[in-house]
């Protein structure tokens, strides 16, 4: 059977016009098909509260190195390390031959002048009470007298200051403890040459630490400065003692940073009474960071960082609307932004570089 021209036109035409009517709605509910649902919340302030860990240091409330102030050679020791001692007890007793002749000698002196002096001031007041009848003392004498007076009276306030300058190097042999504490450190033996400039001066005598009550030490990294002050309690823990939990409250913060470290110098005290916490222990500090204000806390999923910046995208009147923001703490699935938001902007929760500025939504 042959085919008729006619119809087989017909029919392709037909066929290109039902195509054609189907093709764009076809195209259509492809395309509508595609796009992904984006899913918004509203935005809202919130106070993030976080905990960060830190190494910290304990360290003595107070530490000493003593040294001779003048040389001599060690008589006496009378504590060594772990020796818990008072203050102003006698911790060593030096000896120094040179200095007790010195101080003889100036004892010496001193009396001398004293007698000296006594013995002419005697006299000037015997030629005063003799002037006072007329033409028995010349005005020269009385004046020669006087000025013996002042002369040696002079000379015994030197031989005062002389002696007590030696009795004060003479106080130097014998070392005290300036403060309450704990010997822990011993550098010297019995007979031992010491002095500021004699063998055994490169190391200290002795070093005590207060441990009653202790500092502990940490540095805060510059971003967390903010969210201390004076007065915050925080938990830290020792190695020696896991299972032990110790509390300190800020005492003293540096208000400065360290050049090096970029962090502030936070320092805590600790009392010590059980004196199960030694100094030099290394301590894990708790520190609750807990905002002062209350910021804007979107979902993570929320913020992008690209090569174009940091944002979170808005919707404005169905029309995406990039906002740049700054990014705060991380907590969980949740992250501090600083931006021109208000309360109740409507963002998109899982945003991308993709949706450009003015894209309908």
């Amino acid at each position: 059977m042959k085919n008729n021209p006619f119809q087989t036109t017909l029919f392709a035409g037909l066929l290109l016009l039902l195509l054609g009517s189907c093709g764009p709605a076809a195209e259509k509910a492809s395309a509508d098909k595609a796009l992904p649902s984006l899913e918004t919340f509203r935005v809202t302030k919130d106070k993030l509260s976080s905990e960060l860990r830190l190494p910290a240091e304990l360290s003595g409330f107070q530490q000493v190195d003593l040294y001779a102030k003048v040389s001599g050679f060690v008589k006496e020791l009378k504590v060594d390390i772990g020796t818990e001692v008072q203050k102003g007890q006698l911790l060593l007793v030096l000896e120094a031959p040179e200095i007790s002749s010195q101080l003889a000698a100036a004892e010496s002196r001193l009396k001398s002048q004293e007698a000296i002096y006594i013995a002419s001031k005697s006299n000037y007041d015997r030629l005063y009470e003799t002037s006072k009848t007329a033409g028995t003392v010349s005005q020269n004498e009385i004046e020669q007298a006087n000025a013996r007076k002042s002369s040696d009276l002079a000379q015994w306030d030197a031989a005062k200051a002389t002696y007590k300058e030696i009795s004060i190097m003479r106080s130097y042999l014998e070392i005290r403890a300036p403060f309450s504490g704990v010997v822990t450190s011993r550098n010297v033996n019995l007979g031992a040459f010491v002095g500021p400039s004699g063998k055994g001066s490169e190391l200290p005598l002795l070093t005590i630490q207060e441990q009653q009550k202790l500092r502990l030490a940490v540095s805060i990294p510059e971003m967390y400065t903010g969210y201390l002050q004076h007065g915050d309690t925080m938990q830290f823990t020792v190695k020696s003692l896991p299972d032990a939990i110790f509390r300190a409250s800020i005492q003293r913060m540096a208000g400065a940073l360290d050049l090096r470290l970029r962090s502030e110098r936070v320092e805590m005290d600790v009392y010590n009474k059980e004196k199960n916490l030694l100094p030099g222990m290394v301590a894990e500090v708790l520190l609750p960071l807990v905002a002062r204000t209350s910021t804007w806390v979107v979902p993570k999923t929320a913020l992008v960082n690209s090569a174009e910046g940091m944002f979170v995208i808005r919707s404005n009147n169905g029309k995406a609307q990039r906002v740049e923001v700054k990014k705060g703490r991380e907590i969980e699935d949740r992250v501090e932004v600083f931006g021109d938001l208000h309360t109740g902007d409507l963002l998109i929760k899982l945003a991308s570089e993709e949706i450009k500025d003015g894209v309908k939504l």
